[in-house]
């Protein structure tokens, strides 16, 4: 199969490249490189992908890529993913998220591509769960507290645009709090990656808040089955890809702790930020029944794997 991934030099996105390529894929990655990193690419040049330099928002150069790779799969993460940033700078937020979408859209229809399968999310787009029925299914209602929630979620609009248009077979997962080897520490669930630094440099972890608000957390290696098996799968529209538990910031410091036996891993209080979501969970049902998915990495386990590749 040929596939091309954009945003596949970022954390979730390399480890989609490696997986590809370790199958026998043939990999073409499309990054600007702004947040993804080379060295991520490192080994997947080494197996024979190919790295094209570009920015979504850039169609013209969007298009000559895929008219050159003619990619049976697109997978589409390359995305503005910094909440904060997206307050600050919501008409860039929608820019990259929004356009660049189109864009990526309009280059697969034209290239011949047979699947579109673009990573959302689930936490920024249902907003917050607080008062809510957790974990929240796909018909729960799409009330986004940040520009980046609202992108992704008019992105996945598109997405509906081209099927119906053009019979672009498309789905969006929208994916928990990812975490694991590579992670960035923009997302939402960079807490994980930054407590695993502090603790690897023996500091204590900061916590904002009273550290009770929960998220679900997902491994990277769970996420990328999960693709493949959407890339596979004639479901369409949207599509939890989670574990449907809830998972607090105290919690996280707790379980890193006891992996490596640190009793002075304590967190470090710090005021509670303005809009941030108290509770989220998402509902992987249809994802089971549909793409025959479930996470399988627990979250100590997942924690250990992340840990050790620091």
């Amino acid at each position: 199969m040929k596939a091309l991934v954009t945003g596949g030099a970022g954390f979730i996105g390399s480890n989609l490249v490696d997986a590809l390529l370790a199958r026998g894929d043939e990999v073409t990655v499309l990054d600007d490189l702004s947040t993804g990193r080379r060295e991520n690419l490192d080994g997947a040049l080494a197996a024979g992908a190919r790295l094209a330099e570009a920015d979504v928002r850039d169609a013209e150069a969007v298009t000559a890529i895929a008219a050159e790779v003619k990619p049976d799969v697109v997978f589409h993460l390359a995305a503005q993913i910094d909440v904060r940033k997206s307050v600050e700078d919501p008409a860039f937020d929608a820019a990259v998220n929004v356009g660049g979408t189109a864009n990526v859209l309009e280059a697969a229809r034209e290239a011949g591509a047979r699947r579109f399968v673009f990573v959302s999310t689930g936490g920024a787009i249902y907003g917050e769960g607080e008062g809510k029925a957790l974990p929240l299914d796909e018909g729960a209602a799409a009330e986004p507290l940040s520009p980046y929630g609202q992108s992704k979620f008019a992105a996945e609009g598109y997405l509906g645009l081209y099927e119906r248009l053009y019979g672009l077979s498309t789905v969006a997962l929208r994916l928990g709090n990812v975490y694991g080897p590579r992670q960035d520490p923009l997302g939402e669930a960079g807490v994980i990656a930054i407590f695993c630094g502090k603790l690897r440099a023996g500091e204590r972890p900061i916590v904002f808040g009273d550290g009770k608000q929960t998220r679900d957390y997902i491994y990277v290696g769970d996420v990328v089955a999960a693709a493949l098996a959407a890339a596979e799968s004639r479901a369409s529209g949207p599509i939890n890809v989670g574990t449907g538990v809830e998972t607090d910031v105290l919690e996280l410091a707790r379980a890193l702790a006891e992996l490596e036996d640190a009793a002075s891993f304590e967190p470090e209080f710090a005021p509670a930020r303005a809009g941030e979501v108290l509770r989220i969970s998402i509902d992987p049902g249809r994802a089971k029944r549909e793409l025959g998915w479930e996470a399988k990495v627990g979250l100590s386990e997942g924690l250990r794997l992340t840990l050790d590749s620091i």
